[in-house]
């Protein structure tokens, strides 16, 4: 399934179902083991991270956070591209890494938009071969120009050779690859920052987580132009619309509700309720459920006195139809079949036994073997879910902690970082899924921006591991607790059961 994937030989999609006849007819998994894994509880929080996205989408409220992001921070693509990430990142921190990705991708795309136009139409400039003496840079520029200083601005300095002119619609294009991609990988990065960010970071508690563009005169007097085009835009908009500011405030509350159910250091709303009944699916299902019915205007007070108000037509925020049509429904497909793959890992015995050639690097110095962990985990987790791969090797990671006393934390937590770093493949996490789903960016394209953050993601860890992480986590010293290896490990090896509101991630 992996090299079906890597080659893309078949649909992505399809090739995630083939578990559901593969794993019984080879006698992996029984069937009615492996269709459930389809439709986790875990799907239903990535449904309603979707869900919820196609409805800032449905009222222009990404565009209207676009412009103002656009306006504060410029147009240069480095510095975009910066403030998309640390908005991901810090999303991410509190919220589900799919989630997050979902509400920024429409948000990324419209800022694109509003900088390069349409996709497809730049696309097209970039695989044109037409040679061609003299091209203006941007006709509605140049408009906007003419009209503004009643001159003529054919001059020779605003037009492009046809050279000039793919050399920079290939460099438009890349520049939007990079938004498509940065975002995923921020939220991925993001959600190894705080324990509730991530579902490995969640099992490592049960188990105890420049780009520099270059320029010209020309392309910075576009952006010059450009920038008054977006705030003259953002003006148009006008003040927030009624419904507006009833998505920004679901938003609100949804982040919030994911938040406070049980942030682990204050008691959260989910003990008003049986204990483990309320999930983050929970939330998300009755938040996206109430955009159906919950009107996109505001609704009269003195409807008794106004006889027009019931010939007017209701219009929810969102209707299913809407949803229906946004939300890609293939991304479910592809989930369910990266937990398919995890589910026959464990089942079978491979995870076990793949667990096993780990013991050896017990002999290797630990500053060494922080970095061979994290690297094979990195890789591992391309091609399963990360909360599986976490839950298959950290009772190995710990155990070989153990025999080589060390202290349990100099392994365990690179090993569950390393687990979010799946930068390579669609199928590595959801967020790289969603970006996917575009359809403007290629295998190739993941794969060669992957290796390099892989490569610096575990060298960052080992680096971090190495140096402030041993003053911060006492490292050289073996902890009193890890002094019992026979009650340690068999903690380990049978972890309370972490929140699956994370899976996603």
């Amino acid at each position: 399934m992996a090299t079906f994937w890597c080659t893309e030989a078949l649909p992505l999609a399809v090739t995630a179902m083939l578990p559901v006849c593969l794993f019984p007819t080879l006698g992996i998994l029984p069937s009615k083991k492996v269709c459930p894994q389809y439709f986790l509880e875990t799907n239903f929080l990535f449904l309603s991270g979707l869900i919820m996205a196609s409805s800032i989408e449905e009222w222009g409220l990404h565009r209207r956070i676009a412009l103002k992001v656009l306006g504060i921070v410029g147009v240069k693509p480095a510095w975009l591209i910066l403030g998309m990430m640390m908005t991901s990142s810090f999303l991410s921190m509190w919220l589900s890494n799919t989630a997050t990705t979902a509400m920024m991708l429409p948000i990324a795309n419209a800022i694109l938009e509003s900088l390069f136009g349409d996709l497809e139409t730049l696309k097209e400039k970039c695989q044109s071969s037409v040679k061609l003496h003299s091209l203006p840079l941007v006709a509605s520029e140049k408009q906007s120009l003419s009209a503004e200083n009643g001159a003529d601005v054919t001059d020779s300095s605003d037009l492009w050779s046809a050279d000039e002119l793919q050399s920079e619609s290939r460099y438009q294009l890349n520049v939007w690859k990079g938004f498509l991609i940065c975002i995923p990988y921020a939220a991925s990065i993001g959600g190894t920052a705080t324990l509730t960010g991530t579902a490995p970071n969640l099992i490592l508690i049960g188990q105890l987580k420049r780009l520099c563009f270059k320029t010209n005169d020309r392309r910075s007097q576009a952006e010059a132009r450009a920038r008054a085009l977006i705030l003259e835009d953002y003006r148009r908009l006008g003040p927030i619309k009624f419904a507006e500011g009833a998505i920004s405030f679901f938003f609100v509350l949804f982040a919030v509700l994911l938040f406070t159910r049980d942030p682990k250091f204050v008691t959260g709303w989910s003990v008003l309720f049986k204990k483990g009944y309320v999930s983050d699916a929970v939330t998300g299902v009755i938040i996206v459920s109430i955009l159906f019915f919950f009107p996109s205007e505001k609704p009269s007070l003195r409807w008794w006195s106004d006889p027009e108000a019931p010939k007017r037509p209701y219009v929810p925020l969102l209707s299913w139809k809407k949803a229906q049509d946004s939300v890609p429904w293939n991304i479910i497909l592809l989930l369910g079949g990266g937990f398919a793959m995890a589910k026959a890992c464990e089942e079978s015995g491979l995870a076990s036994w793949m667990g096993g050639h780990l013991q050896p690097m017990a002999q290797v110095p630990p500053a060494a073997a922080v970095m061979l962990i994290t690297a094979f985990l990195a890789c591992f987790t391309e091609f399963a879910s990360n909360t599986a791969t976490i839950i298959i090797f950290l009772p190995v990671i710990a155990e070989m902690a153990l025999g080589a006393s060390v202290n349990p934390l100099y392994f365990m937590i690179p090993a569950t970082v390393g687990c979010s770093y799946a930068f390579m493949l669609p199928v590595s996490t959801p967020p790289n899924s969603i970006a996917f789903a575009s359809g403007h960016l290629m295998v190739k394209d993941m794969v060669k921006t992957g290796i390099v953050m892989n490569i610096l993601g575990v060298l960052s860890v080992a680096l971090a591991m190495n140096t402030w992480g041993v003053a911060m986590f006492d490292l050289n010293t073996y902890p009193d607790w890890a002094l019992a290896p026979n009650a340690s490990t068999s903690n380990l090896t049978t972890p309370q059961q972490p929140s699956t509101s994370l899976t996603s991630n």
